[in-house]
């Protein structure tokens, strides 16, 4: 009979997206993960199979605590304009109080990986593609509360929105706060 894990594996996985995020996909080691989670790379492959099995499992966590976050964001009071405008500021904010500027995971892995794992890209996608439905549903609320004009077709302007998310996130590594805060206003003015 095996060892019993003597770890959480919810908290190893978050362990690990932190190392994914700040160093990307290719340049974690299996020594990083074993340093980061504080469980032997042994353990590690027991329990999770293989890194990119890891991986994985670290995609769908960030997918979760994105949607979660955005969803909570965006059902605050206040028009459609100011719930996405103030989601936008404390992602940009984040990312430049944080100790690095590490931009978006999600971003990341379809730049690094996006053209060879179609794993990767599609678990992306569906994370973009939630974003956009959120976006979609909030300004549809802001139109049937008035502060939306009913003319905005609320699909093409969340398409719009999360482009301007996903090159934030970039963006976030060398522009400094009042740039990108003038670009959340400027992609908004359409609301």
């Amino acid at each position: 009979m095996g060892r019993p894990k003597s770890f959480e594996p919810d908290v190893v996985i978050a362990l690990a997206m932190e190392t994914f995020w700040t160093k990307g996909y290719v340049d974690t080691s299996p020594a990083d993960l074993a340093a980061a989670t504080g469980v032997a790379k042994g353990s590690l492959y027991h329990s999770f199979g293989s890194k990119r099995q890891l991986f994985a499992k670290v995609l769908d966590l960030y997918g979760r605590m994105c949607s979660e976050s955005t969803e909570e964001a965006l059902s605050r009071p206040g028009t459609a304009k100011e719930c996405i405008r103030a989601y936008f500021v404390m992602l940009v904010d984040m990312s430049l109080d944080g100790p690095a500027r590490r931009g978006c995971l999600a971003q990341k892995t379809i730049e690094e990986l996006g053209g060879r794992d179609e794993e990767a890209a599609r678990a992306v996608h569906r994370m973009e593609e939630r974003m956009i439905e959120l976006f979609t549903a909030r300004i549809r609320q802001g139109q049937r509360d008035g502060d939306v004009d009913r003319d905005v077709d609320a699909r093409a302007q969340a398409l719009l929105l999360q482009t301007t998310l996903a090159g934030l996130r970039v963006m976030v590594k060398t522009f400094d706060r009042p740039v990108l805060h003038q670009i959340i206003d400027t992609a908004l003015a359409g609301l």
